[in-house]
């Protein structure tokens, strides 16, 4: 519950042309491509990740050098910068592939960002904390730089539930609801996130009604301070291991993560995004040993790089693939740079003398690419050791994401498997997870998805090879019982989705003991 507040993003202020508009217009570029650098160091690693597109258009020539060429025609810096972002805009727009016209928000944020600069202004005060923000739609950067120390909310008339702007909200536990159309408007609103409505100006009785509903809810203990979370989590008298799906150690700082059994995955991408350089091998260990030291007895379980689809790396990553997310990415495309993915394993075979470590290949399709992977890994080990370094092969598994793979998962020889349900469901179902127009059948709980995840848990079980999963539906508890059902033991999420699923499988233990 709070006060409704509608926010809008660009400006069509006028500004008086100076007599160095080329200037004004590079000084502008240097500033909002500051704002953010350091809007991403603030937010942490997983912001690095959503701003990344917007970096690298600025550094991009092909973009940015047209609207000098219209200055030098005479037109203005915010005109000129604001017909070619325009019709970028519009480029992005008319594209076939719905990844690529979802940018077109990205590039309109960009546009006013730089706009903004030019009039010597300040990006525009948000709302207070514990509003209801209310918007066509709203960029990742918007988000990030909005106050929501106080709770609030977010309502779109257009959106995706799987844009990055929706992933932020989930990981700050921002309740949000997108698609809703035409707002009205309105001074107070309720915002039941999980039941998809919005009540504005809601009348005296259903506002003493939320706010019973509230005291009740604050008089139970929330579940990341529970006592009992302490306790191990079992279903029918096995282990169930709840790990931390996370970015970075920066990650490791939630307080849900104490209660935490190891990492189950640890991606790796951060360390290359929004970087001019690709980090060392002396780099990449100490961030692998930081987790590491962290964790202490637990399981640690990194992810190589997993670059392209949505999650572009300069000077690594394909550019202009008509669809990313089938074409070079994971380890297709760390196979095919092994200069750049034998920086990466040297790392993390040094890392490995730790016997906790564990390390896993994304996006894996046929055995032969595991193979091929492992092999390079043994040889990586053979030439550490030959230099006089520490160095071992750890347990290497892989994610089963490519329906070929789980279809096919008695193929693979691999230590252990982890099951990526958002990629896997994407595949499944033929839906784009960043079109909002499907959004419908994105069901991670489709029978079909469903038994390609069985017949991995069923594999794993029979040849005592752990099988996790991870993603969105890991950290559902409303859907935890059911994977347990389907032989799963072992569940990643987000650190702020932990206490919610534990809580869950002890809610499960109690009612069987009743």
């Amino acid at each position: 519950m709070g006060p409704l507040v509608r926010l809008s993003f660009e400006s069509d202020r006028p500004r008086k042309a100076g007599l160095d508009e080329a200037g004004a217009l590079r000084a502008a570029l240097a500033a909002a491509g500051r704002d953010l650098l350091n809007l991403s160091a603030r937010a942490g690693s997983g912001a690095a990740e959503c701003l990344q597109f917007q970096l690298a258009l600025l550094d991009d020539e092909t973009h940015v050098e047209p609207a000098f060429a219209r200055i030098a025609d005479g037109l203005s810096a915010d005109a000129a910068w604001r017909r070619i972002m325009d019709d970028l805009i519009h480029i992005y727009g008319a594209d076939p592939s719905e990844y690529v016209r979802a940018r077109r928000l990205d590039v309109a944020d960009l546009r006013d960002r730089v706009l903004t600069a030019l009039h010597g202004e300040r990006r525009a005060e948000g709302p207070p904390a514990g509003a209801i923000v209310v918007a066509e739609d709203l960029p990742p950067s918007r988000f990030l730089e909005l106050d929501w120390s106080d709770g609030g909310g977010i309502v779109l008339s257009r959106g995706s539930t799987m844009s990055h702007t929706a992933i932020l909200a989930r990981s700050s536990g921002v309740p949000m609801i997108v698609q809703v159309g035409d707002i009205p408007n309105a001074s107070q609103a309720i915002l039941d996130a999980d039941a998809g409505s919005l009540e504005l100006d809601p009348s005296e009785e259903t506002l003493r009604a939320f706010v019973r509903t509230s005291a009740a809810r604050a008089m139970r203990a929330p579940p990341a301070v529970r006592a009992d979370l302490g306790a191990p989590a079992t279903y029918r008298g096995e282990r169930v291991q709840l790990l931390l799906n996370i970015e970075g150690p920066e990650s490791l700082s939630h307080p849900a993560s104490r209660f935490a059994d190891g990492v189950g995955l640890m991606r790796t991408e951060f360390l290359f995004l929004g970087r001019n350089e690709t980090p060392n091998e002396e780099a990449q260990l100490e961030v692998y040993r930081a987790v590491l030291r962290w964790a202490g007895d637990r399981p640690v379980t990194i992810r190589t790089v997993d670059a392209g689809g949505d999650k572009t790396i300069g000077g690594l990553s394909d550019e202009g693939e008509a669809n990313p997310f089938l074409g070079m990415r994971g380890l297709r495309l760390s196979l095919r740079r092994p200069d750049f993915f034998a920086v990466q394993l040297r790392a993390l075979a040094r890392a490995a003398v730790n016997d906790r470590l564990k390390v896993m290949f994304p996006m894996v399709t046929v055995p032969s690419e595991f193979e091929a992977a492992k092999a390079m890994f043994y040889r990586i080990v053979e030439t550490l050791r030959a230099e006089g370094r520490e160095a071992r092969v750890p347990e290497l598994g892989m994610m089963v994401e490519v329906p070929a793979a789980a279809l096919t998962i008695a193929d693979f020889d691999a230590a252990f498997f982890s099951i990526g349900a958002n990629d896997l469901t994407q595949f499944v179902m033929a839906c784009d997870r960043a079109n909002g127009t499907v959004s419908h059948l994105y069901d991670p709980m489709n029978p079909a998805v469903v038994e390609l995840v069985r017949r991995v848990a069923d594999h794993g079980r029979a040849r005592g090879a752990p099988v996790s999963l991870c993603g969105d539906l890991a950290g559902d508890p409303a859907h935890t019982q059911s994977l347990l059902k389907y032989g799963l033991r072992e569940l990643s999420m987000s650190p702020n989705s932990l206490p919610a699923v534990k809580s869950a499988i002890l809610a499960i233990g109690e009612a069987v003991l009743v």
